[in-house]
């Protein structure tokens, strides 16, 4: 497996962030922000691990993952949902759906690096 994430987010600073701490971990980082293309973007980036915001313009994280899930090329991609919302509802919907790991923000810098590097261990 290589080190290319995509980046669905639409708030610039987390964007940033990622990128930054990620690129410094030796990834190479796409970003994508309108919920609406993503399944698209998805399709032509082709990355190693989607890290996707639960709330976008035009569709919602919830509704991108479903759509991946159900798509046999995208069935084993490691997806790290990243949310405002903490609710355990919200957490539930997206483990039925096939979230590989949900992370409420705010996050730190450790536990997006770990999630990251736990998310290629187990898709290797």
């Amino acid at each position: 497996m290589g080190k290319h994430v995509l980046l669905v987010e639409d708030e610039t600073n987390i964007i940033e962030a990622i990128r930054f701490l990620l690129s410094r971990e030796g990834w190479q980082v796409d970003t994508h922000s309108d919920g609406a293309t993503a399944v698209e973007a998805v399709r032509a980036v082709q990355p190693d691990l989607l890290m996707l915001d639960y709330m976008l313009p035009g569709k919602s994280g919830m509704e991108i993952l479903k759509e991946l899930r159900a798509d046999p090329a995208f069935t084993k991609m490691p997806i790290l949902m990243l949310t405002a919302r903490g609710q355990s509802r919200d957490r539930d919907e997206a483990e039925r759906a096939g979230v590989s790991r949900f992370m409420t923000k705010p996050f730190s810098n450790v536990e997006v690096l770990t999630a990251v590097r736990d998310l290629v261990q187990l898709a290797r």
